[in-house]
């Protein structure tokens, strides 16, 4: 009796390699891991290859699906999603309906809803990883959206391999080869129509923009802007970890702030300087500056000509006796002075 065990072809060989890689090097210890499955194929590529996997690894692989209800038809989607699933041996597999709210807009509201649903199954489930099926393609244009709104290196470092519960074990694996591998495995992806909406822009780079680049550049662009991800993401770590030593060793609290020393950040490269800032005031008034911000607190440092304190969202700076003194509205920036001068 022939055999119907799917053939090892190259593409499934390359992406059972990327999980295999992801299980072993980005997960601490065994436990059950969900697959995010939308039932396209670079989600279904990934949840046969974690089923494969999976248990040669220690783990168990189960899957969840979230149902946006943005589409007619979406619950039949989800509903076939979480058969495939079945079929490959996942377990459990869920099916979370989800209400997509307004804020930020279509896609923010929908990503926003998303992640919701993921991170409540795996609280409700004990599941040590979600497993995401973003592709090297959906890292360049991550890449390419970012640089195009000029958001800095924050967007431009593009999604991380791992991050917190999130594992994606298809950065280095092409849309290609995810397509194929669900066609040499015998499985049929669900072809999501809002990938194809203009309407959207990520589809218009993913249609239009990264083509035009190959056609008049080269080709090789989308690995090029993932390896320009993967630089910058190394940059930024560091960066990170320098202005957390810097925070530590430089910030003094007060009952109404912080305060750092003006002498000690002048003497700061600009990018660590302007880092050290947003971290602190991200940390002590939770709020995300915009680039505009920080470069205005970094002129009571840079640029001082006496100018008086700035009311920014939640809190306020000002510069005296030689310290930057940070305080939460309706209070005094002066009340933030440390308990010592230098």
């Amino acid at each position: 009796m022939p055999s119907t065990r799917p053939r090892l072809t190259p593409a499934v060989a390359d992406v059972r390699r990327a999980v295999r890689t992801s299980l072993a090097g980005a997960l601490p210890a065994p436990g059950l891991v969900l697959v995010a499955l939308s039932g396209g194929p670079d989600s279904l590529a990934l949840a046969a290859a974690s089923a494969f996997e999976a248990p040669r690894a220690g783990f168990t692989a189960g899957a969840v699906i979230v149902d946006h209800g943005l589409q007619a038809g979406s619950g039949d989607a989800a509903a076939r999603a979480a058969a495939q699933a079945e079929s490959l041996g996942l377990h459990p597999v869920l099916i979370r309906a989800v209400t997509v709210g307004t804020d930020g807009g279509p896609e923010a509201a929908a990503r926003a809803a998303r992640y919701g649903a993921l991170e409540s199954a795996a609280a409700e489930t004990g599941a040590v990883a979600v497993l995401l099926g973003h592709t090297l393609d959906d890292q360049a244009e991550t890449v390419l959206l970012g640089l195009a709104r000029g958001s800095g290196a924050a967007s431009l470092h593009g999604m991380a391999p791992a991050a917190g519960l999130y594992v994606r074990p298809l950065l280095g694996i092409r849309r290609a080869t995810t397509v194929q591998a669900c066609s040499d495995a015998g499985l049929e992806p669900w072809l999501d129509p809002q990938n194809d909406d203009a309407a959207f822009s990520r589809v218009r780079v993913r249609r239009t923009v990264l083509p035009v680049l190959e056609q008049e550049l080269g080709p090789g662009i989308p690995e090029a802007l993932a390896r320009t991800a993967e630089q910058l993401r190394e940059d930024a770590a560091a960066l990170d970890h320098f202005a957390d030593e810097l925070a530590e060793d430089l910030a003094e609290h007060s009952e109404a702030g912080i305060s750092l020393p003006v002498r000690a950040l002048e003497v700061q490269p600009a990018a660590l300087r302007q880092r050290l800032i947003r971290l602190i005031v991200a940390s002590e008034f939770h709020v995300s500056l915009s680039r505009a911000q920080t470069l205005e607190i970094a002129r009571l440092v840079t640029d001082w000509h006496g100018q008086g304190p700035l009311d920014l969202p939640g809190f306020s700076v000002a510069r005296a006796g030689g310290w930057l003194r940070l305080a939460a509205t309706g209070t005094d920036p002066a009340s933030a002075a440390p308990v010592f001068t230098p």
